[in-house]
C-alpha cells in the first residue's frame, strides 16, 4: 500500500474513533425524538363519505387523488350518510380515520341518543353548503293544491276588455305544511336528511304521522320518484350530486323553494339561507326558470383526535384545492373555512387558516418539509446539547495521534535509564535500541504530526551514541 494512503487511512481510522462516541450519542438522540415525534405520517387511512353517487361519494374520490400525490392511499367506506359516519367515528373498532359531516347531524344524534362516548372529534374546516333539496312530482302537487283550493264564489269578477289575467302556477309548493299526506322519502335511517327533515317538520309543527314516509336510499328514492311510487324525495347534498343535477333537470319533477329560509336559518345556527341563481344549472335551457330560495347545512370534514398532525394538514391543503373555486352558492374562497361550531378546530387546520401552507411546503418535497416541521425543535435543542459535548472530539483526536508516538518514550526512558547503571550491559541495550529504532520506523503519523515523529527518532539516536560512548558532534564553525 502507498505510504501516503496509508497515513490517510490511519488518520481516518483515529479521527472516527475518536469522533465515535460523539456520533452514536447525535444518532441516538435523533432516533429516540424520531420515535417520540412520529414525524412519517401512516400511508393510508380510511376515509367515510356517504351513500353512492352522492356528493360525499364524488368528492371522496376526488381526496383519493389529492392524497395519491403525497403517497397516501385513501380508503372510502360508504356509508348511510352522516349519523353513521360520526357513529362510526366513535367506535374505535370501525377503524375509520377521517368522515364527512352534515351540519347539525350531531345535534340530531345527541338530542335522540342522549349519548357522547368514544375518542373526541375534531375538525378540519367547513368545506361546502348541502342545501335541503325537496323534489317533488308535479301532478302530486297539482292534487294537494286543488284539494286546498276554496270553492269558486258563485259570481267571478269581470276582466276589462284587453286586460290580462295573471298567470298562475298550480303546481308550486310553497310550505312543508302540504307536504301532509303524500309519499315523502326522507332518507335511509343513519342519514343526516333523516335527522334534519325531522327537526324541520317539526318546528312546522307536522307530526311524522300526517306523511308517508319511506327511508330508501338516494339511488332507490329517485327511481320511486320517477316511477311515481312516492310523491316526494328529499336529498340533503351538494349539487356535485349525479342525482341532485339529473333532477333538477327532469321534466314533471319540481324543487321545493323555501320562502321562508331566512326564517330557518335565524331558528336553526347549523342553517344558512342560500339562493339557486336562475339559469345556473343549464344557461341554455334557463334551468331553473326563475330562482329558488334553498336552506343549507353546512359540511365539514371531521377526525378523531388522534390523527397525525401532517395526514391533518395534507387534507387541509387538499380540501381548499377541491373546495376553493367558485360553487353555485358562492364566489371562490369561501370555502373551506373554519366557522367551525360543533367540534373543536383542530391545531393544524388552524395553523393553516391562519398562516397557509408551512413555508418549507412551498419549497421541499413533503416528507422533508413534514420532517423538518415536525422536528426542528428537537433538532435545535440536540445541536445546543451536541456543540458543546464537540469540542472533545478535536483534543481526542489529537490525544490519539501523539500517542502513537509518545507510547515509545516510556521504552526509550527505560534504556536510558538502564544504561546509567554499573552491571549495564550496552551490547544488550543496543540491540533493544534497534529494535525499537525499527519500530518506531513503521509508525504512520499525519504530516501535521511528522515534527513529533522525527524528534523521537532523534532522540533514540542520541541514546545510541552514548551507548556506544561516542561524543556529541562538534559544533560547526562557521565559514569566515
Amino acid at each position: 500500500m502507498p505510504r501516503l494512503l496509508q497515513h490517510s487511512l490511519l488518520s481516518a481510522r483515529d479521527l472516527l474513533i475518536s469522533a465515535g462516541p460523539f456520533v452514536l450519542l447525535a444518532i441516538g438522540l435523533l432516533w429516540l425524538a424520531y420515535k417520540v415525534l412520529d414525524p412519517a405520517p401512516p400511508q393510508k387511512v380510511v376515509l367515510a363519505t356517504g351513500p353512492e353517487q352522492g356528493a360525499y361519494a364524488e368528492f371522496g374520490k376526488r381526496y383519493v387523488t389529492e392524497l395519491k400525490r403525497f403517497g397516501i392511499e385513501v380508503e372510502l367506506r360508504t356509508t348511510a350518510g352522516a349519523a353513521e359516519n360520526l357513529k362510526l367515528l366513535r367506535d374505535t373498532a370501525a377503524g375509520i380515520d377521517l368522515a364527512f359531516m352534515q351540519g347539525g347531524a350531531g345535534e340530531a344524534i345527541y338530542a335522540i341518543d342522549e349519548v357522547d362516548v368514544g375518542p373526541p372529534i375534531i375538525s378540519l374546516g367547513n368545506l361546502f353548503f348541502e342545501p335541503v333539496w325537496i323534489f317533488y312530482r308535479e301532478d302530486a302537487a297539482r292534487r294537494v293544491l286543488k284539494a286546498a283550493k276554496p270553492a269558486r264564489p258563485s259570481a267571478a269578477p269581470l276582466v276589462a276588455a284587453g286586460e290580462r289575467r295573471a298567470p298562475t302556477d298550480d303546481a308550486t309548493l310553497a310550505a312543508l305544511a302540504q307536504l301532509r299526506g303524500l309519499r315523502v322519502n326522507i332518507g335511509a335511517e343513519g342519514s343526516g336528511a333523516a335527522n334534519l327533515v325531522a327537526k324541520l317538520l317539526h318546528a312546522n309543527r307536522i307530526e311524522p304521522a300526517e306523511l308517508k314516509l319511506a327511508h330508501q336510499p338516494p339511488t332507490e328514492a329517485v327511481v320511486a320518484l320517477l316511477s311515481d311510487e312516492i310523491d316526494a324525495l328529499v336529498f340533503v347534498s351538494a349539487p356535485e350530486s349525479p342525482l341532485v343535477r339529473m333532477l333538477l333537470q327532469t321534466p314533471g319533477i319540481r324543487l321545493f323553494n323555501f320562502t321562508q329560509a331566512q326564517a330557518y336559518a335565524r331558528r336553526f345556527t347549523f342553517l344558512s339561507a342560500v339562493d339557486l341563481p336562475r339559469g345556473v344549472v343549464d344557461l341554455a335551457q334557463d334551468v331553473p326558470p326563475r330562482r329558488v330560495d334553498l336552506v343549507a347545512a353546512t359540511s365539514t370534514l371531521v377526525a378523531r383526535d388522534d390523527l397525525h398532525p401532517a395526514l391533518a394538514q395534507l387534507f387541509v391543503q387538499a380540501a381548499q384545492r377541491i373546495h376553493g373555486e367558485t360553487s353555485w352558492f358562492g364566489p371562490s374562497g369561501q370555502f373551506p373555512n373554519a366557522n367551525v361550531t360543533e367540534h373543536a378546530l383542530a391545531r393544524e387546520a388552524d395553523r393553516y387558516y391562519r398562516s397557509g401552507p408551512p413555508l418549507l411546503q412551498r419549497y421541499l418535497p413533503f416528507w422533508l418539509a413534514n420532517l423538518i416541521d415536525r422536528m426542528w425543535v428537537v433538532l435545535v435543542s440536540i445541536i445546543a446539547v451536541l456543540i458543546p459535548l464537540s469540542r472533545i472530539v478535536p483534543p481526542l483526536y489529537e490525544f490519539r495521534i501523539r500517542s502513537r508516538v509518545f507510547r515509545w518514550y516510556r521504552q526509550l526512558r527505560e534504556i536510558e535509564e538502564a544504561a546509567g547503571r554499573p552491571n549495564a550491559q550496552p551490547g544488550t541495550l543496543l540491540r533493544e535500541l534497534d529494535t525499537l529504532d525499527a519500530r518506531v520506523e513503521r509508525v504512520s503519523v499525519p504530516l501535521s504530526h511528522a515534527d513529533e515523529l522525527y524528534a523521537l527518532r532523534s532522540h533514540i539516536h542520541l541514546v545510541r551514541n552514548r551507548l556506544r560512548g561516542v561524543a556529541a558532534p562538534a559544533a560547526v564553525v562557521a565559514e569566515p
